[in-house]
């Protein structure tokens, strides 16, 4: 193929990356993009574009191939061609993404993130063989747990609860039960079946809650260890145990009871809380609440393929961590429908006049914060409440500058995902309508939301 036949990308990426010569590398990145969305290599490319040629003899084609196959398992056979650029030869590596996965070079796994491979963990690992045959750590039986582990009692209560939610009464007996939602086999139980019914404690569902005074100082705590169902009631009757609630005057008949915060989002954060833990984590689920604000963490990352902006906007397919524990939960008629929680909580905030929550993505996990309306936010400085009449790339951008106030136009662009030009213009607006400002030079200032101490 010719150059006019052939566009060399300006720069690596997620999909593309430059090698000046063939080496173990180039096994790595073939390894990462199989495991991620597929890519091309392109051999005698330097880093930052430059056509440099590479030296071709009779047999090199074939011995890559062979090399490829030979330190990949499961083995990679890629689609490779010579192509002609500014007179030089250039070798183009492409694979899609594996369909078996996770693929492994000398016994080690990568995914791409951005333009740079990175080392899976064993979670990640794990997890990432499980999306392959669809299914989830949950579904795997346990080695020390039996049928006779279990709480036979609270699976017949998950039935009388679902035959006074539903109209159509589940008549099978709760053994019966169990097997037809693939919670057991034989005598074992899966991680799920022992999540939702173990009859005692368990550590690995530890959920720490605290009411705070200041930062350091705790009014209340509670420790949970117990089984999902009951942790989801404890969670939110802790929460209304200390928050606050109005009884409005309407009329002589008729009265009309005002919460802090609007109930059913807490109560989607909750669930999500509890359904989408990582419960192979050694990190505890976390509810701080204060006199304005609650806190939520939870252990467990989102997956690659969503990030912030793809969350706030409802713009994703959900991927429940624990396919079946989520199946159970919906079942149950305590959630609707998969992966429109986070749209749900956004609309209840925003029609009861309320800020916004903030959501954090960590490495260890996902944050939540949601406030009150005795937080001192943008709305009671200038106006305008954030979130209402702000476009959903606005809300993102003022989003990021919370969490890093000296973030530049360029890392804006990179996170929100639209141009720079984009990001000025949206950056202006806000501005104009008071909401932002910015303090110190264009180099080293940073942005300040106003009414909001960014500490």
């Amino acid at each position: 193929m010719d150059a006019s036949n052939h566009i060399l990308p300006t720069k690596e990426s997620e999909r593309t990356e430059f090698k000046t010569s063939f080496n173990e590398d180039v096994i790595i990145t073939l390894v990462a993009f199989s495991n991620t969305k597929g890519g091309a290599i392109y051999i005698g490319v330097s880093d930052d574009g430059g056509v440099k040629g590479i030296q071709l003899g009779k047999e090199t084609i074939a011995e890559w191939v062979n090399v490829i196959k030979n330190k990949t398992a499961p083995f990679i056979i890629p689609d490779i061609e010579v192509i002609s650029i500014e007179d030089k030869k250039v070798v183009s590596i492409r694979v899609i993404e594996y369909p078996v996965k996770p693929v492994s070079t000398r016994g080690r796994y990568y995914k791409r993130v951005g333009n740079s491979n990175h080392i899976l963990t064993i979670a990640e690992v794990v997890n990432l063989h499980l999306k392959t045959v669809n299914s989830s750590w949950d579904f795997y039986l346990m080695e020390r747990k039996k049928l006779n582990n279990i709480s036979i009692e609270k699976v017949q209560r998950l039935i009388d609860t679902i035959n006074r939610r539903k109209k159509d009464s589940i008549v099978d007996d709760p053994l019966t039960f169990l097997r037809k939602y693939q919670l057991v086999s034989g005598e074992k139980i899966t991680h799920a079946c022992w999540l939702l019914f173990m009859p005692d404690i368990d550590v690995c569902t530890t959920v720490e809650l605290g009411h705070f005074a200041t930062s350091t100082l705790i009014k209340d705590s509670l420790t949970l260890h117990s089984d999902l169902f009951s942790e989801a009631d404890e969670i939110m009757n802790f929460i209304l145990k200390h928050i606050n609630k109005q009884v409005i005057i309407k009329g002589e008949l008729e009265n009309e009871e005002r919460w802090d915060y609007p109930l059913e989002a807490l109560r989607e954060l909750v669930l999500n809380m509890v359904i989408h833990r990582d419960y192979t984590s050694s990190y505890d689920s976390v509810l701080k609440i204060f006199d304005n604000y609650i806190e939520f963490y939870n252990p467990g990352a989102l997956p690659d393929e969503i990030d912030l902006q793809h969350l706030l906007t409802n713009d994703y397919v959900s991927q429940p961590r624990n396919k079946l524990i989520a199946e159970i939960f919906k079942a149950s008629g305590l959630i609707e429908k998969y992966g429109s929680g986070i749209k749900r909580v956004l609309e209840a905030f925003a029609a009861v006049g309320l800020q916004q929550p903030e959501f954090h993505l960590l490495k260890s996990g996902f944050r939540v914060k949601v406030f009150s309306k005795a937080y001192p936010w943008v709305g009671d400085k200038v106006g305008d409440k954030v979130g209402d009449n702000l476009t959903d790339n606005q809300n993102l951008i003022l989003q990021c500058i919370k969490e890093n106030q000296y973030i530049t136009a360029g890392e804006l662009s990179a996170k929100v995902k639209i141009s720079k030009r984009k990001i000025e213009e949206n950056i202006a607006k806000l501005r104009q309508k008071g909401i932002i400002q910015r303090i110190g030079a264009a180099k080293g200032g940073y942005w300040k939301i106003k009414g909001i101490d960014q500490g």
